[in-house]
């Protein structure tokens, strides 16, 4: 992967913090910019990762540990699908 580097503003005090960066600092950074994109739909799990060189499942378990759910469907949403699949079965 060919990185390139880009200026961005941020708050004074976090430069000490962004100064000395590990690969997995590195990944930890790249996939928090992208997970905005994939939020409001500009880009898909898949293409983000691929953007970062790892599996997908691998970025959305980095997700999943920071809290940060695949799926955002509420219980109510998944009981109405649920109900709804159930009556297309029993229509079959």
């Amino acid at each position: 992967m060919k990185n390139v580097n880009i200026q961005i503003a941020v708050p004074e005090d976090m430069k000490y913090y962004l100064n000395d960066e590990n690969q997995e600092q590195i990944f930890e950074r790249n996939a928090m910019l992208l997970y905005p994109l994939i939020r409001n739909m500009t880009i898909s799990h898949g293409r983000a990762a691929e953007i970062l060189g790892v599996h997908k499942t691998d970025l959305i378990e980095f997700y999943d540990s920071m809290g940060i759910p695949y799926l955002d469907q509420s219980e109510d949403d998944l009981l109405a699908d649920l109900k709804a699949l159930d009556m297309i079965h029993q229509a079959e």
